[in-house]
């Protein structure tokens, strides 16, 4: 069985301008107005890009990636409400949206699931995310991670697979990550699926909704947006948090938050992911933190044992964001990443090779 997984995802603000039926471009930053202030970055930094662009555009060589990956099931954190709406959350410095006119854009990728427990799904409000949930659920899309009440938030999202079995995904936001705790879920009020830290007590706490949902054969993904954006360091509490949710049944941990990708650990023959970068977003062009190489991307394809769950591989594609799209990597930012992943990785015991046609592979012991 092969997943396709990836970090961030971002189609609202400038990448919307560039679809087919933008939402009104009005922005409440402190320095940006306007969301086509960033195609103008982008473009400045990489060229003109044709407008309306078609729903695939921004996916670009990803989809022949997918194409011949064929994953059974494809999953992203999604960082961007779908909506109309205009109840910008007071006082927040940043707002993504993409107009559910333009939801196509996500159906392009064959997406099975979003998670949507981040700093952005609250962005346009408690109807924002309604909106959001309708808009996924009509194109076909499965949610986890936020919902109407603490008990849609915190369900699983089930993939159902060719043999019967179900990838189940659980997703949970952290303070750490920037997701306010006001965001909660509850009884009765909507929300994200929040974690109030990475005690016992939490990990607890997604162990029992875990057993409570899973059946044998069943594969369990805890999806976490936590830590900073940016830093190669994964802190000792994540590390005892993600070994204690393997411990306690989960098969993979996809971590996300980070701008840029973090080192990759495989415990009890599972997969970690601590930071798995953004895959895409409308920052070309922006100045700040270029050690980081936040334009290089990754695409995640692990391969797990159907009958037990434990990693067999994986194969890891580097992308780089261009014009507001995915395309392969060149060579030299391939090493790149290939050296830094390597680097990150011997601290928790993975290395990284090169792969068939420009592709990397994770190794370990």
């Amino acid at each position: 069985m092969t997943l396709f997984l990836c970090g961030d995802v971002m189609t609202g603000r400038g990448i919307d301008q560039i679809l087919s039926q933008p939402s009104a471009p009005r922005l409440y930053e402190p320095y940006v107005d306007s969301a086509l202030e960033y195609v103008a970055l982008a473009e400045r930094a990489s060229g003109p890009i044709a407008r309306p662009a078609e729903p695939a555009y921004v996916w670009g060589d990803a989809l022949d990636a997918l194409a011949r990956a064929r994953p059974q099931a494809r999953i992203v954190n999604l960082e961007t409400a779908v909506t109309t709406s205009e109840d910008a959350w007071p006082a927040k410095g940043i707002h993504y949206r993409m107009n559910p006119a333009n939801v196509a854009c996500l159906s392009a990728a064959g997406i099975d699931c979003c998670a949507l427990a981040n700093n952005h799904v609250l962005d346009w409000g408690y109807r924002g995310l309604a909106e959001t949930l309708d808009t996924l659920h009509a194109a076909g899309m499965r949610t986890a991670g936020a919902g109407r009440d603490e008990d849609e938030a915190c369900a699983p999202a089930e993939i159902p697979l060719a043999n019967g079995s179900r990838v189940l995904v659980f997703a949970y936001g952290l303070d750490s990550s920037g997701v306010s705790p006001d965001w909660a879920a509850g009884k009765t009020r909507a929300g994200v699926a929040f974690l109030p830290d990475l005690s016992t007590r939490s990990v607890e706490a997604v162990a029992r909704r875990m057993s409570e949902a899973k059946r044998a054969g069943d594969f369990a993904l805890v999806s976490l947006h936590w830590g900073g954006n940016w830093g190669y360091e994964v802190a000792r509490a994540e590390r005892a948090c993600a070994h204690a949710l393997i411990d306690a049944g989960a098969d993979l941990v996809h971590g996300h938050s980070s701008h840029h990708p973090k080192g990759i650990e495989v415990y009890g023959e599972r997969l970690v992911l601590y930071g798995c970068g953004d895959f895409l977003n409308d920052y070309e062009g922006i100045g700040g933190y270029e050690g980081f190489r936040a334009e290089l991307t990754l695409m995640y394809l692990p391969t797990l044992d159907a009958a037990s769950g434990r990693l067999l591989g994986l194969e890891l594609v580097p992308m780089r964001i261009r014009r507001l799209r995915l395309e392969r990597a060149r060579e030299a930012d391939a090493h790149w990443l290939e050296a830094m992943l390597d680097r990150e990785g011997r601290k928790l015991g993975t290395r990284i090779e090169h792969g068939v046609g420009g592709s990397l592979e994770l190794r370990w012991n």
